[in-house]
């Protein structure tokens, strides 16, 4: 792999493997500025970069040079700092472990950052490539002007972190997750299913992640096969060879060692630096938190333990300084910290299963004393709930506190330490552990009789349970004590494997493992290697190590003190937890359209497929007398011709082994063994009368009595993917494998399908308890990726249930003579129980035609006629959820050598089957359209004009829709002009609601039109004056419809003749006829106060024509005044001859405009309202604007009018 840069015309970087090329190029758009636009992003948004991925040979990739002499490993992801954003490359790693053949960990020596938007920084990169530069040297070798770089690197803290030697990655597997979460066949990474706690380039490599998931999937496939992107951890990674005359459990002598290894992961939720990340936070992610795995590998088995350490889960500081200076602080409450305390270790619980806690901190330190009281409080109220009722999980801790420093103070030292084992044997024996072993099988691939080899590893057990151990720092006493349980652990599964005892060259390769774990772990959290590793080591302290301790006790006081602050910093800034860091926007124009299209087209390259599978489920009740009887009769009923050979066929066995107290603790494996080779020779005998290619088994499980067995046909396997299996225990409250699950789940073509076998609580009257067993189950069971059962489209769950019929005996067994089945389905405690919402919600069961199964006689058709005398029960059943699913039998069938009958359904389960080949094409058609379509603005850039907004929008997602908007274009504001829409009212009656939020997009329960009564018409002008002259005669007692008037001005020149009335503007912009013009009511405005006389009026018309003055000699109107300011009226002037412009009324809304009545001239020189009475006069005009106090009083009411 290598590093290209191209400068001109716009700098891209490309990372170029042999077959294909991921280049960068910065976005311009990202940095100018957005100003001018109230609608635009905020200014610091996050940086843009443009990304695509594409075959070497459709690449232009002439103006490209190497930008580094150093080969590159991959990208670690993008960071963004001071505004520019950089490339994290490794160019320098070392392979340092192998966990199983083709499984290899690299440490990342050194690392570059190479600037996607400057080229400022590549000389930096140059000097730090070659120390020793001869380009300031003259021809006598003096250095003439070389002076050190003005500019530092803005990268180089972050890169001396990573390049520390403490980061690891593998581009095999996905090592962030146990060899147990993790499928052997897995052929490549896949970056976007790596657990985030664990992955410390999270924030760097997340918009990498996020383009990946939009690529297809042909390349998706190439992006992780050329091994670009990188998934780093950090901790420990080591792997010993064990030569093979010092290793066990091997099962051929070909002279081949076999390998040791130690990975340690350390969290990234709450990383930090030794006194400046303590105890636990509101997520319950605790400091210091390890998950470290032991990994044993052979020519045949894979062995996996895991451990995990963490600081004590309490609010809790402790200041740096002097020893004695150290005090420990706890932060809150009891009260207050128990939620987190909770989510810790129900997350713990859901990753690992049981958690046994050793706390081994002092008795005698008073801070330490502190803590651990707090701890136990915690952990009783934790448990506290399950027994309360009120939690829908039961919750089970065993803790033990272990004084460390106490326990070794006597003659023995440090070798005391293992009487830990006394306390810890039952949870090591019951916590299991993972193994895995190599197997092959001979099968038929064709129908025409081609035999072939399938080999592959089978897992045998699982670990389901973990040690929790503490101690302050979770450093030096931790790791001791973490190198005995895991020495315990490996010996019990060599002992009950009947290995030969491991030698001592064993042991000690184990212990130097651990000790360099110890040295690896420290240095991170403490700045030095651990104390106490001597011992583990050696298996014994010298004097040298008791001074190396005393040497690394002051280099972390130190450390602590002086460093520590700078490193946590440096932490903050590559997990992206600095104020103002923001991710980098990563955007493909050409793959994020066309992926986009081929999600909106997938109807053009899937068909539907109908598959069959056969589910049956048998409780054994421990015997093994019918392994080698005819099974057909169950495994191969008589069903339809078509039926007959299913696709998938789902083996579930209750009790396959005898549940007594040694089975229950520990798992017997070789009985699934044998009863698997009956079922496999049954089906394939089935396939040897038809001419059809074998059955062969894809993955078994077992939890102690219930074990799930899942054989596929050959030609099925090609279209399944992602098999994964996991347990659930629910017997003895969690602790115990008696009772539980048992689940396999698989992607068949385009669907996911999950397979549950289930043995839930015994019991007449424990219908709650079984109800509350399946939402453990349900809740509890997790795949990777978090992944449960309820997650999948197609869930079958089938077992032996255990729910009875509410019925007494006699009465059942009356009906049963009767055949009333239906009867006794109606009294079923599992039909009841499912009708009233309280268990397996959602799901359906087809009515069981068959007698209940539950329990017979041995070797007999009779229930149970002992002392007893069970009531018969259909205790064994069948459960589905899914659309795609039909059922099309469910029946019983009559094998005799247990106290049940076998069950057993059959199902129609469609799914979508893609046509690869379509897919590619439509593809391919997409991609050579949107390319046209971009034409040059892509991350290849083959000339100056480039306008990357025009290309960060897609086409219109609907018909009509504009297409997406960018930081530049906006589609309501195309043309410099805002958007215009036709909305249709829903009636005349409506308008749109005021109480609607602006943002359209803003959720609201309010609609958008809503119902107004509008007012009826008012009256005409005439017909309101002939209202207002009934008013005066007292033929109408209403006033609130009189006319309103105004009198004539007092002077003492001719008035002239009268004006007619000035048409008003009606709301759709025409004019009104006078008839139709309406006046404004009187109870509107409050009469006129009385004449005074020589004070003018401060009323003024809010026409643009000004009122004429009452001392005014002339008879014209004279042009408008100028506006008032700072509420000076203007000089009187002339009276006008026309009659005064409309006002507008404050407080009527959209109500239309009323004039003012023209003043009529009656003969006589007398002002009258058509029936000779005089109207009320108006006071008249002040000279000034300016108000006193009683003036004030006088026109209280009136309304100032202003120019519109």
């Amino acid at each position: 792999m290598r590093v290209l840069v191209r400068a001109d015309p716009q700098r891209s970087i490309a990372l170029a493997t042999e077959t294909h090329v991921l280049i960068f190029r910065h976005s311009s758009s990202s940095t100018e500025s957005r100003t001018g636009s109230s609608t635009s992003v905020a200014e610091h948004g996050a940086p843009k970069c443009i990304v695509e991925f594409l075959p070497w040979e459709k690449a232009d990739m002439e103006d490209y040079r190497s930008l580094s002499s150093l080969k590159a490993f991959g990208t670690l992801g993008l960071v963004t700092l001071a505004g520019d954003v950089f490339l994290c490359v490794v160019n320098s790693a070392s392979r340092v472990a192998t966990v199983r053949p083709g499984e290899d960990v690299q440490r990342i020596g050194s690392v570059e950052f190479h600037c996607l938007n400057r080229s400022d920084y590549d000389h930096l990169l140059n000097d730090q490539i070659n120390p020793f530069p001869t380009d300031g040297l003259d021809a006598d070798g003096y250095d003439h002007g070389h002076k050190e770089s003005l500019l530092e690197h803005p990268c180089m803290a972050l890169k001396k972190l990573l390049s520390g030697g403490t980061f690891y990655y593998s581009a095999d597997f996905d090592l962030t997750k146990r060899v147990q979460d993790r499928p052997a066949e897995t052929s490549s990474v896949a970056i976007d299913s790596l657990d985030g706690g664990f992955l410390w380039n999270t924030y760097m490599i997340q918009p990498l992640v996020d383009f990946r998931s939009r690529l297809s999937d042909g390349e998706r496939r190439a992006l992780d096969a050329s091994r670009i992107l990188t998934s780093a951890i950090r901790g420990f990674a080591l792997s010993v060879t064990i030569p093979a005359a010092s290793s066990p459990a091997r099962i051929a002598k070909t002279g081949q060692p076999s390998s040791m290894t130690l990975i340690s992961r350390l969290s990234c939720r709450r990383a930090g630096t030794r006194f400046n990340s303590r105890g636990i936070d509101d997520d319950g992610n605790v400091a210091n938190f390890v998950e470290t795995e032991t990994i044993f590998n052979t020519d045949y088995i894979c062995f996996s333990y895991v451990q995990c350490r963490g600081s004590v889960p309490l609010f809790w500081e402790q200041a740096s300084g002097l020893p004695g200076q150290q005090k420990v602080t706890i932060t809150r409450s009891f009260e207050a910290t128990q939620p987190a305390f909770d989510e810790h270790f129900m997350n713990l619980s859901k990753a690992y299963g049981d958690v046994h806690v050793v706390n081994l901190l002092s008795k005698e330190k008073p801070a330490e004393t502190e803590l651990t009281r707090q701890y136990d409080q915690h952990i009783r109220r934790y448990v506290q709930p399950a027994n309360d009722g009120g939690s829908h999980e039961r919750r089970e801790i065993r803790s033990i506190n272990y004084d460390f420093h106490a326990e070794t103070r006597g003659p023995h030292g440090y070798e005391a330490a293992s009487g830990i084992k006394h306390n810890i044997q039952d949870s090591t024996s019951s916590f299991e552990y993972y193994l895995s072993e190599e197997t092959q099988e001979q099968a038929r691939v064709e129908p025409n009789g081609r035999r072939a080899t399938l080999r592959g590893p089978q897992e045998v057990l699982k670990q389901n349970g973990i040690f929790r151990t503490n101690c302050l720092d979770c450093l030096d006493r931790t790791n001791l004590v973490q190198t005995i349980i895991s020495q315990i652990a490996l010996d019990t599964f060599l002992r009950q494997h009947e290995d030969r005892a491991p030698t001592s060259d064993f042991w000690a390769r184990h212990g130097i493992l651990w000790a360099d774990c110890g040295d690896a772990l420290s240095k991170i959290y403490a700045g030095t290697g651990a104390l106490k590793s001597s011992f583990t080591r050696h298996g014994k302290m010298s004097l040298a190590g008791a001074v190396a301790d005393l040497r690394k006790s002051a280099q972390r006081l130190y450390i602590n003190n002086f460093e520590d602050k700078g490193r946590q910093n440096t932490i903050d800034m590559l997990l992206g937890r600095l104020m103002g860091q923001m991710p980098v926007h990563l955007y493909d124009p050409i793959n994020d359209h066309v992926t986009a299209e081929l999600e909106r087209r997938q109807t053009e390259f899937t068909e539907p497929k109908c598959i069959t599978i056969w589910v049956g489920t048998f409780n054994l009740n421990g015997k093994t007398s019918g392994m080698h009887d005819d099974l057909s009769s169950w495994l191969c009923p008589e069903v339809g011709e078509k039926l007959q050979l299913p696709e998938i066929v789902a083996v579930a066995f209750q009790e396959i082994v005898e549940l007594n107290a040694q089975q229950i603790v520990q798992t017997d494996l070789h009985r699934r063994h044998q009863w698997d080779d009956a079922v496999r020779e049954t089906l394939n005998k089935k396939t040897s009368q038809l001419g059809s290619e074998d059955y062969v088994l894809l993955r078994g499980g077992q939890l102690v009595g219930a074990s799930l067995s899942v054989f596929v046909r050959v030609s099925a396997l090609p279209f399944i993917k992602n098999v994964e299996g996991s347990i659930k225990k629910t017997g003895l409250s969690g602790m115990a494998g008696n009772k539980g699950a048992v689940a396999i789940r698989m992607d068949y073509a385009d669907t996911s399908l999950c397979l549950v076998t289930a043995h839930l609580a015994a019991g007449f009257a424990n219908y709650e308890e079984r109800n509350q067993d399946y939402r453990t189950i349900s809740t509890g069971l997790r795949f990777q990726r978090n992944r449960t059962i309820e997650d999948h489209k197609s869930i079958i769950w089938f077992g032996d249930f255990n729910y009875r019929i509410g019925l007494g005996n006699e009465r059942v067994r009356q009906l049963i003579d009767a055949r009333d089945l239906g009867t006794l389905y109606e009294n079923d405690q599992l039909n009841l129980q499912m009708v009233n919402g309280r268990t397996f919600p959602y799901y359906s069961e087809k009515t069981p035609t068959f007698m209940p199964t539950y329990k017979y006689n041995l070797n007999s058709d009779l229930y149970d006629t002992s002392e007893k005398g069970r009531i018969p029960a259909w205790c064994d059943r069948i459960l589905t959820r899914g659309d795609n699913l039909r059922q099309l039998y469910y029946e019983a069938s009559p094998l005799r050598f247990s106290d049940h009958r076998p069950v057993w359904g059959l199902f129609d389960c469609n799914v979508n089957v893609v046509n690869e080949a379509d897919k590619e094409r439509i593809s391919s058609e997409l991609y050579a359209k949107r390319r046209i379509a971009v034409g040059k603005n892509t991350a290849i850039v083959r000339d100056g004009a480039s306008d990357d907004e025009s290309i960060n929008g897609y086409d219109s997602l609907e018909p009509g829709l504009p297409p997406a908007s960018s930081d530049k274009r906006k589609w309501w504001l195309d043309g410099g002009m805002p958007a215009r829409s036709t909305v249709n009212v829903p009636s005349d009656a409506h308008a749109p609601n005021p109480n609607r939020p602006a943002n359209p997009f803003t959720p609201s329960s309010e609609p958008d039109w809503v119902k107004i009564d509008k007012p009826s018409a008012p009256p005409s002008r005439n017909a309101s004056r002939q209202i207002s002259a009934q008013s005066s005669s007292g033929t109408l007692n209403r006033p609130t419809t009189a006319s309103r008037t105004f009198s004539p001005p007092s002077n003492s020149h001719p008035d002239p003749p009268a004006q007619p009335p000035r048409p008003v503007a009606a709301l759709d912009g025409t004019s009104s006829p006078p008839s139709q013009q309406t006046h404004l009511k009187t109870t509107l405005r409050k009469p006129a106060p009385p004449q005074k006389p020589q004070k003018p009026n401060v009323l003024r018309s809010n026409s643009s024509a000004s009122t004429a003055s009452t001392s005014s000699t002339r008879a014209v109107a004279p042009p408008p005044p100028a506006p008032r300011r700072g509420g000076i009226t203007t000089a009187p002037v002339a009276a006008a001859d026309f009659p005064p412009p409309p006002r507008r009324v404050t407080g009527l809304g959209d109500r239309a405009l009323a004039p003012a009545p023209a003043p009529t001239k009656q003969k006589g020189g007398e002002h009258a309202n058509g029936h000779g009475e005089m109207p009320p006069g108006l006071p008249p005009r002040r000279q000034t604007g300016l108000m006193d106090q009683d003036e004030e009083d006088e026109v209280k009411g009136w309304e100032a009018l202003r120019p519109t």
